[in-house]
This record gives C-alpha cells, structure tokens and sequence, in this order.
C-alpha cells in the first residue's frame, strides 16, 4: 500500500486487500456546528462502483447528521487503522432505506466482517460517493 493517495475506483492491490480484511473503522461526519463526529462502524468498500457502506439504525446520529446536509449529501470519512497500516475513503454520503440498497450493504458486510447482521427493520444504509483514498502500509 502506498503513502500518498491513491484512486478509490482503482486501488493498488494491498490496499484493497487491507480493506477485505475484518476491521473495526471510524466513521467521520460533520455536525450541525461543523465539529466532526466521530463514531466506530464496520464498513465495505466497493472500488469499482467507488463506493463505501455503513450499515446503521435510522435513527443514529450518524444518519441524522448525513440527512442535515440536505440532497447535496455530507462531506464524511472512513479510517480503519492496524499498528502502522491505516487507510481512509473520502467521499460524499447518503442515506438510503431502499430495502435492495440495505440488503447488498447487509450481504457485502457479512462477507467482510463473517457474520450476518440480525434483523433490523430500521436499518438504513450510509452510502458514500468516494472522491479520495490514501494510506500508509
């Protein structure tokens, strides 16, 4: 993985492959102050759609932050860091309850994370339009 940025829809190999690995990650959104809030999440990363996804209940602030920036969609990151291996998708994020768009960002984060997520019929999904990535392997 290199140390400078790298294209989100075209990522060097060891970062893709750092990103299939099982790790907890930050999900960064702005306040209605503008202060980052910064909470844990798990999160998949499709490159070639340049795409990540957070899975979520609809009434977290994580998603009412993301609604608050209105149809223009929040300015957000995601990080995941291993010892001195990090790396961090950046990107515009929506809201989305379409019951297809929640059931493939249930399906992609069971095979990264091993696990299916339990029935939740207030489940939404944060999608990000991923604009930059870097990290450090």
């Amino acid at each position: 993985m290199a140390a400078y940025p790298q294209d989100p829809g075209a990522p060097d190999a060891p970062y893709l492959s750092f990103w299939q690995e099982r790790h907890l990650c930050t999900l960064t959104t702005p306040r209605s102050d503008g202060t980052p809030h910064v909470v844990p999440v798990g999160v998949t990363y499709e490159p070639e759609a340049r795409l990540a996804r957070v899975i979520t209940n609809k009434s977290s602030r994580k998603v009412a932050h993301v609604l608050a920036a209105g149809a223009a969609g929040a300015p957000v990151a995601v990080c995941q860091v291993d010892g001195k291996r990090w790396a961090t998708l950046e990107g515009v994020a929506h809201v989305s309850s379409e019951p297809e768009r929640v059931r493939e960002a249930e399906r992609r984060y069971a095979v990264r994370y091993g696990r299916t997520p339990a029935p939740n019929p207030d489940r939404v999904v944060i999608e990000i339009a991923l604009t930059r990535a870097m990290g450090r392997g």
